[in-house]
């Protein structure tokens, strides 16, 4: 997998599936005060021009203003070109007309580089001269990730940047390797980040968000020490472990199963209740009334039960690092009244 498949689809994910993760970052770069629930539209990337597509990293709407943000593995020469074909693309597109005038405005941009040298500018500049000898020096704002410490990150609220953390200490990944002295500070910090993280997300009852990010995290460092196994190996444990499936994603899925299954068991035991009742009574009207009352309790039952039990329990599993045990909890009737024991529900 390419330096740029596993950043950009680290990066997309959470735009696309924690957005809000974006916030702080646009906050920091274009200083802004915007809160973590603002609402944030994900407009189109896509821009087809006679030499073939452009795709933007990002494009966000909040309010009346257009957020365009790129996420760079390495200290592109022509960046600052490429920024102005992306951010003329995105005006064009929203151009707006007065008359025989169109007005296009441009987005706010920014470049987030993963790697960064000494050499890598603060702002991207490109001069524009127009015909009648005007100029106009375009500049395009950078956020440098080796600028960021833990501390900064978990201080400005900058959990975006989290999961390319470990980038920092890829060009020492051999010598972690083989010295115990470093591997041991690197499983150090990571284990301050991930206590860190779990106080501060936790404590907002985000639990799934400290969970997927902790997998992208994995995921990255996976990549970063592909050919170091044992620092591999102990970050992954340190961190939690490899799930390919986003936590959050998971959960729903399970939840769903298992509403879906005490449906089931609601309507049964509704039935068998409404049977019973009528056959005791004898009548027409005993029967459908204690179906329509067994059902409907059976299901009211099941559904509270079956959600609000297995909610609880798949968190504790989650924050307990036991989440190779939940399927086995979905599938199994034994498993689970076990753990309810176990953890007294």
């Amino acid at each position: 997998m390419s330096d740029n498949t596993i950043f950009d689809d680290v990066f997309r994910t959470m735009l696309e599936k924690m957005t809000f993760l974006v916030v702080p970052l646009i906050n920091e770069v274009f200083h802004t005060s915007y809160p973590e629930d603002i609402k944030i539209t994900q407009l189109r990337n896509e821009y087809q021009q006679k030499d073939g597509e452009i795709i933007t990293d990002s494009r966000l709407l909040i309010g009346d203003k257009i957020y365009h943000i790129e996420c760079q593995s390495k200290d592109d020469m022509t960046m600052s070109i490429r920024m102005i074909e992306y951010d003329f693309a995105i005006a064009i597109e929203t151009a707006q007309r007065q008359g025989r005038r169109y007005q296009l405005k441009l987005p706010y941009s920014c470049v987030l580089y993963l790697r960064s040298t000494k050499n890598t500018p603060d702002f991207l500049e490109t001069e524009i001269i127009f015909p009648d000898g005007k100029k106009h020096l375009y500049r395009v704002p950078t956020v440098k990730l080796a600028d960021y410490t833990k501390d900064d990150i978990f201080e400005k609220n900058l959990l975006m940047l989290l999961p390319f953390y470990i980038m920092r200490y890829e060009k020492k990944s051999h010598e972690i390797q083989e010295n115990p002295e470093l591997f041991q500070g690197l499983l150090n910090e990571f284990e301050s980040i991930r206590v860190k993280l779990e106080e501060e997300i936790t404590e907002t009852g985000k639990s799934e968000l400290y969970v997927d990010l902790i997998k992208l995290i994995i995921r990255i460092s996976d990549y970063i020490f592909k050919d170091e196994e044992t620092v591999r190996k102990g970050v992954g444990k340190i961190m939690g472990g490899h799930v390919l499936e986003l936590e959050s994603e998971r959960r729903a899925r399970i939840l769903a199963e298992e509403k879906e299954k005490a449906r089931e068991q609601g309507l049964a035991e509704g039935r068998e209740e409404g049977r019973e009742e009528g056959r005791a009574e004898g009548r027409a009207e005993g029967r459908a009334e204690g179906r329509a009352e067994g059902r409907a309790e059976g299901i009211t039952q099941g559904k509270l039960q079956g959600e609000q039990r297995l909610s609880v329990l798949i968190n504790r599993l989650i924050l307990d690092g036991r989440s190779d045990e939940i399927s086995k909890v979905v599938t199994d009737r034994n498993t689970c009244e076990r753990m309810y024991e176990e953890y007294h529900l």
